[in-house]
């Protein structure tokens, strides 16, 4: 259980990594953060409709992977450690 404890964790970290990078990269909607950095800027450089729906895609795997990964630690966790 140990060795798929640590395997957990580190993609855990990767995907925690990623994700917020992904976040990051998408177009701003205006309003947001996005915007108080310069993001409020109209630029067509890379809005591609297809771009930017991949990295939509990608985005909702890596939290679906990440929270996969929550719920297989909490379940190790509780199984290590049951609750008298």
């Amino acid at each position: 259980m140990d060795i798929l404890l640590v395997v957990l964790q580190v993609l855990l970290t990767i995907t925690s990594v990623l994700l917020i990078l992904f976040v990051l990269l998408h177009r701003g909607r205006g309003g947001g953060l996005s915007d108080m950095f310069g993001g409020g800027v109209t630029s067509n450089i890379g809005s591609s409709g297809v771009a930017e729906k991949n990295l939509n895609r990608i985005t909702v795997w890596l939290a679906v992977i990440w929270v996969l990964c929550i719920i297989a630690m909490g379940v190790i966790f509780k199984l290590q450690n049951p609750v008298v």
